[in-house]
């Protein structure tokens, strides 16, 4: 099952889904008849989220189907018509939002496919088009793939935390929004949930549910065990009580006392759930109370402002948990609410079609200095498919023979020699051409699989939540050679 993620759920047309300055360099480039000049942007991140060493890509489903549906409808241009400039006249002519009728999407599109490990400064997406159209999306690209992004790294940091454990998503209520929560549950989900509470999120991408029940169920009936007892009739092979409304190893007996009475019925008691309270001691006290009560197959879920950091915390107490409720930590990416992934323009084709111009974005902080070109990222594995470095180069210059040299783009020093038998894959793949969906993207159990793969490849040292090891990432010796040259060239230190 795998549903278009905007098509008929969200308005019809989402061209408006964009800054208002996208539109008038768009403006801009038309007036200036520069809008079918060929250009190429890159979209990445400058450093992982969460102080990690690395991140999930994730979105480039949900950007498909954007740049599959975009046009610009009726209302979208009577809007643009009736905005005004400062001297209260139209700020965009009729001409222009007549070009924007019938303009078509027609740039190309490579991407890392959903769930791969990607690196700083490694492009997740080259689009490759004319200025305007490809200027036009930054701003719906960046939302749909920086936030998913950051979320399924989250997750895939939550499920290295608590292993082989079962990991729910149930987040909706404290997602930003019904938009937040659906992107947040699919994304989730990708990097390593195992189900959601978000109904909708299982409707639309046929990711699992589960839940259990409130404190309200509880409070609504004259004490617990009869509410217990009420929730089994309901639900007599899929019963999870909440056993914390009023004392927790006191709702621990109720829940084993109707689970008595459900067994005597054919039934079993599918687990009780924690969500407050010293989980490491109430985890331990619950799974003994159960065990010696016959009942050790019973899960114990555990909820309550859960990440990945407290999970390895109560696992290294030996809490007695096995299945772990993340709502608030993982939905709203709680201690790194955004990903920071910006789109620059790297390349421009020449006025007279004779080759390229690289463009280069220069700034105080050598980090924040893009990279020009047109990129593709080169990943080198061990003959075991381990990820040993990935390398940056320009698909516009031929690449070197024999041994290629890549360098750190912020440290010189840091450079390593790959031999040319060295296995390797390219990671950015083709997904439109000439604005046309090149193939159906995988469905989102597919995506999921890879980066559950991804993940584990990673060498332990990179995966690790503190301090972890920087994974090798560099510039082809030609390229950061070239790099260097524009630098010089922006600052008026060239060569005179």
């Amino acid at each position: 099952m795998n549903p278009a993620p905007l098509s008929g759920l969200y308005a019809p047309s989402l061209s408006l889904l964009t800054d208002l300055y996208q539109v008038t360099m768009a403006y801009g480039y038309w007036q200036q008849d520069l809008q079918d000049r060929e250009a190429v942007f890159h979209l990445y991140f400058r450093r992982p989220p969460f102080q990690g060493g690395y991140a999930v890509a994730a979105g480039l489903a949900y950007v498909a189907d954007f740049l599959e549906n975009l046009a610009f409808s009726e209302d979208d241009l009577t809007y643009l018509g009736s905005l005004k400039g400062a001297k209260g006249t139209p700020l965009f002519p009729q001409e222009f939002l007549e070009y924007l009728r019938t303009m078509e999407f027609s740039c190309d599109v490579d991407a890392m496919p959903e769930g791969t490990v990607a690196f700083a400064n490694e492009p997740l997406i080259r689009v490759t088009g004319p200025l305007l159209q490809a200027q036009l999306i930054e701003t719906a690209l960046l939302t749909l793939v920086n936030f998913q992004t950051l979320i399924a790294t989250k997750a895939a940091r939550i499920r290295e935390a608590a292993g082989a454990d079962t990991v729910l998503e149930f987040g909706l209520r404290r997602a930003q929004g019904p938009d937040g929560g659906l992107s947040a549950s699919r994304a989730a989900y990708l990097g390593g949930v195992d189900a959601t509470s978000n109904v909708l999120a299982g409707q639309r991408f046929g990711i699992p549910v589960k839940g259990t029940h409130a404190h309200s169920w509880v409070m609504a009936f004259e004490d617990e065990e009869t509410a217990f007892t009420a929730y089994a009739r309901a639900f007599p092979d899929d019963s999870v009580f909440l056993v914390d409304t009023y004392d927790t190893l006191e709702g621990v007996r109720k829940a084993i006392k109707v689970a008595r009475a459900m067994r005597a019925e054919g039934h079993e008691l599918g687990g009780i759930r924690l969500d407050s309270g010293d989980l490491a001691y109430l985890s331990r006290e619950a799974r003994e109370l159960l065990n010696e009560a016959g009942f050790p197959d019973v899960r114990i879920v555990a909820s309550n402002d859960l990440e990945e950091n407290l999970i390895t915390s109560l696992k290294l107490q030996g809490a007695k948990i096995d299945t772990w409720g993340i709502g608030t930590q993982l939905v709203t990416a709680y201690n790194q609410p955004a990903l920071g992934g910006v789109y620059k323009l790297a390349a421009l084709r020449k006025p007279d079609d004779s080759g390229w111009d690289f463009t280069i974005k220069l700034s105080e902080q050598l980090a924040k200095t893009s990279i020009p070109g047109i990129l593709q990222v080169r990943r080198y594995e061990t003959d075991k498919g381990q990820p040993r470095a990935d390398m940056l180069y320009n698909t516009a210059e031929p690449l070197p023979e024999g041994p290629l040299v890549i360098i750190d783009p912020l440290d010189a020093t840091r450079r390593r020699t790959v031999r040319a038998e060295t296995p390797s894959r390219e990671l950015l793949e083709p997904v439109f051409r000439r604005g046309r969906l090149v193939q159906p993207l995988p469905p989102l159990s597919e995506s999921r699989a890879r980066a559950h793969r991804e993940v584990l490849a990673l060498d332990p040292s990179i995966r690790r939540f503190l301090n972890p090891h920087t994974y090798p990432v560099g510039l082809e010796e030609t390229l950061y050679n070239y790099r260097n040259h524009l630098i010089l060239e922006k600052r008026g230190l060239g060569a005179e």
